[in-house]
């Protein structure tokens, strides 16, 4: 996509735009593609080359008013890297309609993206990595419905009478958030201090780096290529259409779960907050008690979590039981949770260069680990 000296592209891996008008590099004019086989959208992710260098660059998504979540734009601040490594906040503003934001850059060529991305090359990078670590294993591979890898990795031997805590991240594809908390998860395995050995003493980790590889790859926020938001089809997924959940699934009947944690981003809400089984119908007092453990502790931990701001708590019995939590929780009767990191910034402790960053994200999977450590003997 090329006006006049400047080329905007989107075609690669999590890229989402298609432009519109750039005749004048001020007012540059863009919009943000749906979901396949979906009318969700709210990701974008392209590359502008051809920049004047000093001179400013405006740019408008002209249907953010149109997108999944419109009320999310406010307050946001889109993220920029000028290599794809080092990513920082542009001030943007939402006027109702658009999403606005604008630079004077000091290199020719530039990334926008909803949030600092996570690419399939990382995600290959971060496998090898964890495959690398004593003790990790490949436990199986499932496919996506375009057929990418969906590997669950397993620390710990399988050994009778052990937890089994289960972490998966990204269901919803444009939660790029997610993966980055999954690469902290594998720092910590990798330094393999005294608490993460009592952990593991105690504990196998099931971990499933990535839910929704399809979506990712083609720019998704909240579905994949068959069009279907996995993280509302625990109850009814399908080889064909959801294999994605099918596959987890049936991993969790064969080794069983003692504790689930679901790792997830949210467009509005710029907290870091739980959600948990509440309204399902088999809700425990132990799972309610256990849910309380979790957030008492890890808001004792790190800054970044809190209990005030979050969901609506769900009235007893009126549960979603086609969402993850509510799906693993009613089912295996254990400590289940949703955790949601925000697109923006963290209220609690802003940073105004990142947001909320990759950085960040990873830190506080670190800090949830050091959570689990404190909790293990008593989450069965």
């Amino acid at each position: 996509m090329t006006q006049n000296s400047l080329s905007i592209s989107a075609d690669f891996d999590s890229g989402n735009i298609s432009l519109l008008d750039a005749s004048d590099p001020q007012h540059i004019k863009l919009a943000i593609r749906p979901d396949t086989k979906s009318a969700h959208f709210q990701w974008f992710h392209f590359k502008v080359d051809g920049m004047q260098v000093g001179q400013p660059h405006g740019f408008s998504l002209t249907n953010a008013s149109e997108s999944s979540y419109n009320r999310a734009w406010t307050g946001y601040n889109a993220a920029a890297s000028y290599d794809q490594k080092t990513w920082f906040r542009v001030p943007s503003t939402f006027d109702g309609k658009a999403l606005n934001f604008n630079l004077t850059p000091t290199e020719p060529q530039i990334w926008f993206a909803y949030f600092e991305p996570y690419s399939r090359e990382r995600h290959d990078w971060l496998i090898k990595r964890a495959l690398n670590v004593p003790g990790v294993e490949c436990l199986a591979t499932g496919k996506s419905v375009e057929g990418r890898d969906i590997p669950l990795l397993r620390i710990g031997d399988g050994a009778a009478g052990k937890r089994n805590i289960w972490i998966i991240a990204q269901q919803h594809p444009g939660e790029h958030m997610a993966e980055w908390f999954m690469e902290g998860v594998i720092e910590r395995l990798q330094q393999h201090d005294v608490e993460l050995a009592g952990l593991l003493e105690h504990a196998d980790l099931y971990l499933v780096p990535h839910m929704n590889p399809d979506g990712s790859f083609h720019g998704h926020l909240r579905t994949n290529a068959q069009g279907k938001d996995l993280n509302r089809a625990w109850q009814d997924c399908t080889p064909e259409l959801s294999p994605e959940v099918f596959f987890v699934r049936d991993q969790m009947e064969k080794y069983g779960v003692d504790m689930f944690l679901d790792v997830h981003g949210d467009e509005q809400i710029p907290y870091v907050f739980t959600a948990a089984c509440e309204g399902n119908p088999g809700y425990t007092p132990k799972q309610e008690a256990l849910e309380a453990d979790f957030r008492k502790r890890l808001s004792g931990i790190t800054k970044d979590f809190q209990t005030r701001y979050g969901y609506p708590r769900s009235t007893p019995g009126n549960a979603n039981m086609n969402l993850a939590c509510n799906s693993v929780g009613e089912r295996f009767k254990c400590l289940a949770l949703t955790l949601e990191m925000p697109f923006k910034d963290n209220d609690d402790a802003p940073d105004v260069k990142t947001g909320w960053s990759g950085e960040r994200s990873k830190q506080l999977a670190k800090d949830v680990l050091t959570t689990l450590a404190q909790m293990v003997s008593v989450l069965r």
